[in-house]
């Protein structure tokens, strides 16, 4: 069967962000996915492997690199040769990181020094990194806390990410969760629902979900929810249409209340319906549902 060099070419995921954040975890699930994978990759090489791949499996075969601050000053080099015209395919930068907590635990159980601590804690390790990526992070089309995520959970992620490799539209996610919990720290916008009043304070409606369509109802009934939706979905659509013109394919909206059990959710699905009926593939998930 004859190498296709001409076809439509296949993506290209640059998997990079904070040590013990889940690169490996990330780069063997995309290689599960149909990715031909290449783990600590200098930068300076991007453009060769695209090239190797091309003429040995063709064009269309999807391209995952893992690269890191093991490859050194590698910042300039890799905005250098992330630009389509250089690799001929279009890039997407994922960023992974967690909090310096999870991470220290992370670095301890694997018992390993990380790579920019020198004879510093491994904390210092971690903030030097922080610091060498800021700008990087700040670029990244996809970015993932793994803070709270275990394995099955991230694998999750980056199925639903890049497991329809073909696809060239916006993904949308739209997650509820509670304001005591934490808000996600990779959410593009956060929307507050406290001003809504709070059905956990009417008997029969504390035991129940916004996914129950009592509970749902009472929320999307209250006063300043109906003006709150009609003014902010279509500021979602329209920022939208702009990720998609800049060449962006992710959109993370995040909508909280106090436990992330009844407003949020209600809210947190609606706004998800709306965004489906105006033609955006968007899914609602619930971070913190179950928790109380």
């Amino acid at each position: 069967m004859s190498i296709d060099h001409i076809g439509d070419p296949g993506p290209l995921v640059v998997v990079t962000g904070m040590t013990g954040a889940g690169r490996s975890t990330a780069a063997k699930e995309l290689e599960d996915l149909g990715f031909y994978v290449v783990d600590n990759l200098p930068p300076s090489l991007l453009r060769d492997v695209v090239r190797l791949v091309d003429e040995s499996r063709g064009r269309s075969q999807p391209i995952a690199v893992v690269v890191d601050v093991r490859s050194g000053s590698f910042f300039d080099s890799l905005q250098a040769n992330l630009a389509q015209g250089d690799t001929g395919r279009t890039a997407t930068l994922l960023f992974l990181e967690a909090t310096d907590e999870v991470l220290v635990r992370r670095q301890e159980a694997a018992r390993r020094p990380h790579p920019l601590q020198g004879s510093g804690r491994l904390l210092d390790g971690l903030h030097r990194e922080r610091a060498v990526l800021a700008d990087l992070r700040g670029d990244a089309d996809l970015v993932i806390d793994t803070s709270s995520l275990n394995v099955h959970q991230l694998t999750d992620r980056i199925a639903e990410a890049f497991g329809s490799p073909d696809s060239t539209g916006l993904r949308i996610r739209v997650v509820s969760f509670g304001f005591k919990y934490g808000i996600p720290v990779d959410a593009d916008f956060v929307a507050d629902m406290r001003f809504l009043p709070n059905p956990h304070w009417i008997p029969e409606l504390r035991p129940g979900t916004g996914r129950d369509p009592e509970v749902s109802s009472y929320v999307l009934s209250r006063d300043g929810a109906a003006e709150f939706l009609d003014g902010y979905v279509p500021v979602l659509a329209g920022v939208a249409g702009g990720y998609l013109r800049e060449g962006k394919r992710f959109m993370r909206i995040a909508v909280g209340c106090t436990g992330g059990k009844h407003r949020s959710v209600a809210m947190t699905e609606e706004i998800t319906r709306r965004l489906q009926e105006l033609g955006f593939a968007a899914t609602a998930t619930h971070r913190d549902l179950g928790r109380e």
